[in-house]
């Protein structure tokens, strides 16, 4: 069923910031910042040779993250995401066992312009699971 791991994010208070943490100290190659209205995120991409890390910053009051931020005001992991080749497939396998499919359970366009779900935290042992159909 799972894939890859295609991305672990991290919520940051200050994409700027956190982008140039991983460009200037650690070197790595990222990505433009990229405007997410439908997901109320701005995210950077950091890419890495076998996954990338997602910056995620609020984009908007009404932002999840902003919520996970007051929370977490260092910032923190929010998410891992994971590749599948056909996300309703998986998305009714999934619910027939008794996993929670966040929103109305209906994929959305992701980051990369494919489809996503994001599962309940509370049954995936308190981790927020996203999956990208690839």
């Amino acid at each position: 069923m799972l894939g890859r791991v295609n991305h672990i994010a991290i919520a940051v208070p200050d994409l700027a910031a956190a982008t140039s943490t991983y460009r200037d100290t650690l070197g790595a190659r990222v990505s433009q910042a990229q405007a997410l209205p439908e997901h109320g995120v701005t995210v950077v991409f950091v890419e890495l040779p076998n996954a990338k890390v997602e910056l995620l910053e609020p984009l908007g009051a009404d932002s999840p993250i902003a919520a996970f931020l007051e929370k977490n005001p260092s910032g923190g992991m929010h998410h891992i995401c994971y590749e599948v080749d056909d996300i309703i497939a998986v998305r009714d396998q999934l619910k027939a066992a008794g996993a929670r499919v966040l929103g109305d359970g209906n994929p959305k366009t992701g980051a990369h312009g494919k489809p996503v779900l994001f599962l309940h935290p509370k049954d995936f042992n308190g981790t927020l699971v996203e999956l990208e159909q690839v």
